[in-house]
């Protein structure tokens, strides 16, 4: 998405920062792990077909796409690749409304799971879709098996709508209010930049 090209935001324990062209390799090689394409529905790229991608996830006003860094490795080293652990995305089904977003996060690295980066990364993201793209109603597809992430949208306020067993996903949905809101800024206080490279 073009409105987030230029935009680093900084938490307590990641760093999001757009999916540029330099970021797709080490992507790439994350998105070749089939436990990954299952947990996220995802197919199997190639390289070029990735590439691809991240071009016009740039240009497109229905994505809205960072990568999670993890803060501490990137405060030491100021190397984006070696640090990234994840990404975080909203999907807008509607291309005249941004009010209803679908949301993902993935924290590809297994060393990095289990840490809060995902959390604190989903929650950024939340925060950046209602502040500077207008999202009133979030919704989230988890597989069925994948328990942590299901329990954490739970404590996120979110709550079940609709399973399905041919896809083998539990759709959750929260409505943002002003209380959410509340809680998310005591949650998360980011820092956001938008500078121009």
């Amino acid at each position: 998405m073009l409105i987030n090209r230029f935009t680093t935001i900084i938490g307590k324990k990641v760093v999001l920062v757009p999916y540029r062209k330099e970021h797709v390799l080490k992507y790439h090689k994350w998105m070749k792990s089939e436990e990954l394409l299952r947990l996220t529905g995802s197919e199997p790229l190639s390289l070029d077909e990735e590439y691809n991608m991240q071009q016009s996830w740039l240009m497109d006003t229905n994505k809205c796409t960072f990568i999670v860094l993890e803060k501490e490795k990137y405060d030491e080293t100021q190397n984006e690749i070696d640090s990234m652990i994840g990404d975080t995305n909203l999907f807008f089904a509607n291309p005249e409304s941004t009010l209803v977003a679908e949301a993902e996060i993935m924290i590809a690295e297994p060393d990095s799971r289990g840490k809060g980066y995902g959390f604190e990364a989903m929650m950024i993201m939340f925060l950046y879709g209602i502040e500077k793209l207008n999202v009133k109603h979030y919704i989230v597809k988890i597989t069925m098996d994948n328990r942590p992430s299901l329990q954490m949208f739970m404590r996120m306020g979110f709550v079940q709508t609709s399973q399905s067993e041919i896809f083998q996903e539990i759709t959750l949905e929260k409505v943002v209010d002003s209380e959410w809101i509340t809680w998310i800024k005591n949650c998360v206080n980011p820092e956001i930049n938008e500078k121009q490279e």
